[in-house]
Order: structure tokens, then sequence, then C-alpha cells
């Protein structure tokens, strides 16, 4: 490698470190700022939540990992009682799959309670879904009456 190759290999480097630092930047400043709820990322979404249920009381509050979450994005409990929490960020509304997402963390976690956690609101189908699977439906409303409580 003569001494021009090595000087752009070192350019590219630098530049493609400054692009991961300003990614970077750009989500640590997304965490501390403000942001509405419909312009989270998913993965933003459910530490959204997270912040919002432990200002609702709820305690031992964690966020499972990514993908690979067997159906429960987080962990908490209240009053004695364990949850598992499906959170879902979408533009439309929730359909049946959330509720069984929100069903099969509850067992896999053997947790007490599943619920569902969004932005938007649920189908009839997932309505009925939740009724028959015992799991409970937060959605928009339920996610402003928290933010509200919670001073935001």
């Amino acid at each position: 490698m003569n001494t021009e190759q090595i000087t752009i290999l070192v350019l590219l480097l630098l530049v493609t470190l400054l692009a991961v630092l300003l990614v970077l930047n750009r989500r640590r400043k997304r965490r501390e700022e403000f942001v509405p709820m419909d312009d989270l990322e998913g993965h933003e979404f459910e530490f959204y939540c997270a912040d919002l249920l432990q200002g609702s009381g709820f305690h031992d509050v964690t966020v499972t990992r990514g993908s690979g979450d067997y159906g429960a994005d987080i962990l908490c409990e209240k009053d004695g009682v364990t949850y598992a929490v499906q959170c879902k960020t979408y533009s439309s509304p929730i359909g049946v799959f959330a509720v069984q997402q929100a069903a099969a963390g509850r067992d896999y976690y053997d947790r007490m309670v599943g619920a569902v956690m969004t932005n938007q609101y649920y189908t009839k189908n997932a309505e009925t879904a939740a009724k028959k699977l015992k799991i409970l439906l937060w959605d928009r409303s339920d996610i402003e009456r928290m933010e509200e409580n919670a001073g935001r």
C-alpha cells in the first residue's frame, strides 16, 4: 500500500467514525428531550413506556432485549402483581398478533398479567382476543393519561 492509499483509508475510517458518533449523539439527545410518542422508534418507545409505567407506580421495571424477547418488551410489578408488557408503536390500529405476543410473554416469563401498550387503538378482533386471553389493552388514551400524571 502506498502513502496515498493509506491516507484515503484513514480518511474513510475517520468519516465512518464521525457518522457513527453523530448517530449515537442523535439517539442520546432523543432520550434526553421530550419526543412525541408517534416519533419514537420501536426500542425508544419501549423505554418511553417503561418510564411511564415507573411514573405510574410500577417498580422493578425492566426493558427486555430488543429482539427475541418472547413477546414481552417490559417486565414490571405493581401492588404484588407481575406484568409482561408488549409495546407497539404503529401508524394504524393494533391487531390480534400483538395480543398473542403479550399472552406468550406473560406465560414465558411466568407473569400474572399480560398487557399491550400502543400509541394507537385496537381492532375489534384484538379486543375480542384480549378478553378471551385475559390481556390488558392500554391504548393511546391510556398512555396520554399516564403522560399527564407524569407531568409530560
